[in-house]
């Protein structure tokens, strides 16, 4: 596995974490908004904490490549889904996870750039191995 791809795991690993043990701190997260931006409740603490665990387990397991890519379509996924108004009863996506469009864009920049590093760094390196 790349440097990159381990990189990559290691850092949205850590800062995953980071963000769902904040989630947990009621004094960080007046009216459900992290940073008073980022709308969280306890399930979307625990999803950051998982895909925390996730990231840095990737990144000392050779797997990173494989989270980046996982991670990065299901981010990208959850945020197309929170765009679509049905799916989002009350700033529920899917009626569980608290959001709102900074969540939104949020989650597309996260996908956009894990599956970069996942899918487009990887095919690049073979390119250049190849010539």
């Amino acid at each position: 596995m790349s440097n990159i791809q381990r990189t990559a795991a290691l850092v949205f690993g850590v800062v995953f974490l980071l963000i769902g043990v904040l989630g947990f701190i009621p004094a960080l997260i007046p009216g459900g908004a992290l940073l008073g931006i980022f709308m969280l409740n306890g399930l979307h603490s625990v999803v950051h904490l998982l895909f925390g665990v996730l990231g840095i387990a990737a990144a000392f397991t050779g797997t990173g490549r494989l989270y980046n890519r996982g991670a990065g379509v299901i981010y990208l996924i959850l945020g197309i889904l929170g765009f679509i108004p049905s799916l989002v009863p009350n700033g529920l996506l899917l009626g569980l996870v608290m959001i709102n469009i900074a969540d939104n864009i949020l989650h597309l920049g996260i996908g956009i750039v894990l599956c970069y590093v996942g899918f487009a760094l990887q095919e690049r390196r073979a390119g250049l191995q190849r010539a």
